[in-house]
């Protein structure tokens, strides 16, 4: 006799793998002076740990999608969590930055699979005015990381080894595959649309101008975020004891933003999406002209944290909303965007901060958020497609979140 699923602890996992893979990203920044003593190599070769996972989301993640969108979404991820733990043993063993850098890829495009598809799982568990709350406790596993698992991972790393924080990884990896198994609900249905019918939908010029914009907002704001440590230290006066605060701010700040933005998204997205530009355009105005005072600077800091992830919930509602029948590829393609906007506003503010000084990244950030604001306000008129819903075995939706 079967039973409903229970909501709560499915999204509680689904939040959990997120978590394990926010971690596994961004925590390789905090031990790259280790991989490369270990390694014998520069830390500028061991920075490309870095952009291999960013990559593997951006290309890897949309590619893994295309190939299983016919496969019943809870396998989708179970096989993303296995693979992504079987990938990070070769990391754990690996001698050879090469090997190295091809087992960074591989988790990187397991992580995009895996947003891609939990995101619609979490979806299809609640409500339709409950979706952005759910998807928001997706992307929360992510942010939670940035607060708890990358320093945690961080300081095992310094004590026991680079390898030590990889293993433990891989622990909660595993743990994340068995919970998977064993509380998230299969899904009723497979996907009855072909290839041709999903790409077409993911690709369709309503999606790639939402994906545009997340791009764009995520490429301004990273090309400050990436040199806060610089601007903090020069323009706030944060020495390197202080500076520990200031980004512990920003990462609850981020945590509270996207609870808070998938809650505000259920009730407008595209409202929600607006709101969060303008704020993060009068955050990072703040930041730029009156930084120097170290107390503006911490609250912009913690603003921006909660308008910056505030508006994540909104833009993966926006799309999958929009994609219809090529949710799964357009929710992996929204992971890209936001990679490749990362990526390209890090470099961009590296080019600022190289010809102008610690203090244009900010001016920057400030000027691409301004020029998003137009576009953001015209998406309010983009054509909504049907989401689809999965129906957890068959059954009437579940209870829905309070």
């Amino acid at each position: 006799m079967s039973r409903r699923p229970d909501v709560r602890a499915a999204l509680a996992v689904l939040a959990l793998g997120a978590f394990v893979f926010g971690t596994a990203e961004f925590v390789v920044v905090g031990v790259l002076d280790l991989v490369a003593r270990d390694l014998g190599t520069s830390i500028d070769s061991a920075g490309h740990l870095v952009m291999a996972y960013a990559l593997g989301i951006a290309i890897g993640g949309p590619v893994a999608t295309a190939l299983t969108t016919r496969f019943e979404r809870r396998f989708v991820i179970a096989l993303s969590l296995g693979v992504f733990v079987a990938f990070n043993l070769v990391v754990i063993i690996s001698r050879h930055l090469g090997l190295l850098l091809f087992a960074r890829f591989m988790p990187g495009a397991m992580h995009g699979l895996f947003v891609g598809a939990a995101s619609v799982i979490a979806a299809g568990l609640v409500r339709p005015e409950q979706r952005g709350q759910a998807m928001a406790m997706v992307f929360g596993g992510v942010a939670v990381a940035t607060v708890l698992g990358v320093p945690l991972g961080t300081w095992v790393a310094q004590a026991m080894g680079w390898r030590t924080a990889f293993t433990a990884i891989v622990a909660m990896g595993a743990a994340a595959w068995i919970a998977t198994l064993c509380f998230v609900p299969r899904a009723s249905e497979r996907s009855t649309n072909t290839f041709e019918v999903q790409v077409r939908a993911a690709f369709a010029p309503r999606v790639l101008a939402l994906l545009g914009l997340a791009a764009l907002l995520m490429g301004g704001q990273f090309s400050a975020l990436t040199f806060i440590a610089p601007y903090l230290k020069q323009v706030s006066g944060a020495s390197d004891t202080t500076i520990s605060a200031y980004l512990l701010a920003y990462g609850i700040a981020s945590a509270v933003g996207m609870f808070a933005g998938g809650r505000l998204a259920d009730r407008n997205a595209s409202l929600t999406l607006v709101a969060a530009n303008v704020l993060l355009v009068l955050v990072l105005s703040v930041f730029y002209l009156f930084g120097a005072n170290p107390v503006v600077a911490v609250i912009a800091l913690g603003a921006w944290g909660l308008a910056g992830f505030g508006m994540v919930p909104a833009i993966q509602l926006r799309v999958v909303g929009l994609a219809g029948p090529g949710a799964d590829l357009a929710a992996s393609l929204s992971a890209s965007a936001v990679n490749a906007g990362i990526a390209a506003g890090s470099l961009a503010g590296g080019f600022a901060l190289a010809r102008f000084g610690v203090e244009a990244p900010m001016g920057m950030a400030v000027s691409l958020c301004a020029l998003a604001l137009p576009a953001t306000w015209s998406t309010r008129h983009l054509a909504r497609a049907e989401v689809p819903v999965l129906d957890a075995r068959s059954q009437p939706l579940p209870t829905p979140l309070p």
